[in-house]
């Protein structure tokens, strides 16, 4: 028995408070029809947070247990991991996000329970007018600066801001500070944590009616002054056409693929997470024999080999792994 058909995963939600209804009214998820919601979680291996696999004869297994299971089938010629290293997610921000701070590795490790750090990648579904980002520090920012405007009540002062448009995509690596700001409608890579230092929250308070917890110190700890500001990504031509570049990092690679034919995704040396941004899919596996349009994720692992996908029309997709 071996795992060598593409996966569909059941999203789960995150109600934070700076969510809305796009993740239904665009995306197609199944959200409940009152609240708000921030966060699908698409693609996911962490403790208690686990993707459930909705297709075929796995249906009704989580992502950790099919690592646990399957390794080589998953994770090809990768070594494999304990856990499955990657989280895609897409978020809806009708709010401000904090300004916040992810830790690198080793210092994941030192946490109690230790996590992975986080470097991750936006891309930017859609940006409403007006839509920031805050995105590393400005130049010449110093950690004294910084502590300085915390006290101040002056750190939005001291962060790099740009007004991104849809099809931006801004590569994060950990120990950068950043937030979201409201109005945007973004896909998210990143290593599989959930470690997130606020430095500053806006003044606001969370469902309790207190004061959600800052990080300050760690967060102070945590920044690496030499970053500077984030730029948007410059994509890459690649030996396809119709194949960008955005992001390569030791962490994982995030290609964009437009087309409007016949294309084979996936290889037999790593998996492949895969997310329809526009358009609409079809794949002719039998366990993937449906239409896939705009929100749609699938993880191809290791041992499904190369998966043929029709466009039904013009689509924009993403396509993540590891280096």
């Amino acid at each position: 028995m071996s795992l060598n058909y593409p996966l569909i995963f059941k999203p789960t939600f995150r109600d934070y408070i700076w969510g809305g209804r796009r993740l239904g009214t665009v995306l197609g998820k199944p959200i409940p029809e009152d609240g708000i919601f921030a966060e699908s979680w698409e693609v996911v291996d962490h403790g208690e947070d686990q993707s459930v696999v909705a297709n075929g004869p796995e249906a009704g297994k989580t992502l950790g247990e099919l690592v646990q299971q399957f390794p080589q089938d998953l994770f090809g010629v990768k070594a494999p991991t304990e856990t499955f290293p990657l989280l895609f997610k897409f978020l809806d921000a009708n709010r401000d996000l904090s300004i916040q701070v992810h830790p690198n590795d080793a210092q994941g490790a030192q946490l109690d329970p230790p996590d992975l750090g986080k470097t991750e990648a936006w891309y930017i579904l859609d940006a409403q007018p007006g839509a920031k980002v805050y995105v590393g520090l400005k130049e010449g920012v110093t950690r004294e600066d910084l502590a300085q405007a915390v006290e101040q009540d002056t750190v939005i002062e001291t962060m790099h801001v740009l007004q991104p448009q849809a099809g931006d995509c801004l590569f994060i690596p950990a120990n950068t500070v950043h937030a979201l700001g409201k109005g945007l409608l973004v896909a998210e890579i990143q290593q599989a944590s959930n470690t997130t230092f606020r430095l500053y929250d806006w003044g606001r308070v969370g469902a309790d009616g207190k004061p959600r917890a800052l990080h300050i110190e760690q967060s102070l700890d945590t920044i690496d002054y030499d970053k500077g500001p984030v730029q948007p990504q410059t994509p890459q031509a690649t030996s396809d056409p119709e194949i960008e570049r955005l992001v390569t990092c030791d962490k994982f690679v995030l290609d964009r693929w437009e087309f409007d034919d016949r294309k084979s995704i996936g290889d037999e040396k790593r998996f492949h997470i895969v997310a329809v941004l526009e358009g609409k899919v079809r794949s002719s596996h039998a366990h993937l024999d449906q239409a896939l349009g705009k929100g749609s994720t699938f993880l191809v692992p290791a041992a499904c080999g190369p998966l043929s996908l029709r466009a039904l029309e013009p689509t924009v997709l993403l396509d993540m792994y590891l280096p």
